[in-house]
């Protein structure tokens, strides 16, 4: 009795070690042959096979002197006896489960990004601190601007500020956190009042006249009229055209009248009125068509947004993405650790656990 409850714990053992093989196998690996493990079943049936004939060879002697013989004390060496077919077992399922081929997958991707070379050139004239938009047309702008500077992490970014006269508030970058401080940095009564739309524009396109993009892009917005500067917005549109850049307009205020400022006192502030709102739509329209671009017409903050959001869907940057993927055998452990127990456990059946002469 104590003898096959020895095997039984052996054998138990033996199984438990070939179970935890095949779910490791099945959590961390790909198996190339799953089906294999089927054959993990007849572990079970061999060693039931076993222990039956154990119990068997137990009942062949019938001695009146056996029960002495059996209840007697047992060494560890007899314990083990049974510890040679567990081994053979446990080696047995290894070689099994190996043939389900575990392996794993090295994946990798090279990603090649076409970054976009774009340009905003806002109107900060007096103009544009009207209170049409909330809290006024150039901080509302602003905001608006940045949001989409956030949205397009993988593309150069410059800004052209243009009152009556214009400048390169920030060149063409990829560290978007400079150029929003320096968007921050920009307000209306640096340079001379007016609204030059044309030098913007042109400013604009010199700042990406040598830009080795595939795809160049100017952002136009005003509230006005042009009324300062040398450059025409239309022939400022024609070298665009010309050099490949593509000029999106938008014009920005409600229609009717605003509260725009009319005068500055002396302290620098600024005597608001309601002034009737002009934008000279023709020409912006003119400027985007000559450079395969689009105008739009912002009325408030939310046109404003939506207006940047379709640029954003027309502009997209390309990215071109190529996987690559690779299969590893890892079958050799589980071989190695079924062919060790096969060796051990016969080691020991025919060596220190030999029960024959």
């Amino acid at each position: 009795m104590r003898e096959r409850l020895t095997a039984i714990v052996l054998l138990s053992a033996a199984l438990a070690g070939v179970a935890a093989a095949a779910w490791l196998m099945r959590t961390r690996f790909d198996l190339a042959t799953p089906q294999a493990l089927w054959g993990l079943l007849a572990l079970p049936l061999l060693a039931a096979l076993y222990v039956l004939r154990i119990r068997r060879r137990a009942n062949e002697v019938g001695l009146p002197t056996l029960h002495m013989l059996t209840s007697g004390p047992r060494s560890l060496r007899t314990h083990l006896l049974h510890l040679p077919y567990a081994l053979g077992l446990l080696g047995l399922g290894l070689l099994i489960a190996a043939l389900a081929r575990p392996q794993n997958k090295d994946s990798w991707q090279d990603v090649t990004k076409e970054g976009i070379d774009i340009v905003i050139a806002m109107d900060f004239s007096a103009s544009m601190l009207a209170k049409d938009f909330k809290p006024d047309r150039l901080t509302a702008a602003r905001e608006v601007a940045m949001r989409f500077i956030d949205d397009r992490p993988n593309d150069r970014i410059g800004l052209v500020v243009y009152e009556g006269e214009a400048f390169t508030q920030c060149p063409l970058t990829t560290d978007h956190k400079v150029l929003q401080d320096l968007f921050l940095q920009a307000k209306s009564g640096l340079i001379t009042g007016g609204t030059a739309v044309g030098t913007g524009l042109a400013t604009a396109i010199n700042r990406l006249r040598e830009s080795e993009a595939k795809s160049k892009v100017v952002i136009l917005l005003t509230d006005g009229v042009n009324n300062a500067g040398t450059i025409q917005p239309v022939d400022a549109a024609q070298i665009a055209r010309q050099l490949g850049i593509r000029v999106y307009t938008i014009g920005v205020g409600s229609r009717g009248k605003a509260l725009s400022p009319v005068a500055i006192y002396p302290n620098g502030s600024y005597k608001y009125d309601h002034v009737e709102v002009q934008i000279d739509e023709d020409m912006l329209k003119q400027v985007a068509e000559l450079t395969d671009g689009r105008y739009y017409r912002a009325v408030n903050e939310r046109k404003l947004r939506d207006i940047y959001a379709e640029i954003d869907k027309l502009e997209r940057t390309r990215v071109k993405v190529t996987e690559h993927s690779r299969r590893n055998e890892r079958y050799f452990p589980f071989v190695l650790a079924g062919g060790a127990a096969l060796l051990l456990g016969l080691l020991l059946q025919r060596t220190l656990l030999r029960t024959t002469p």
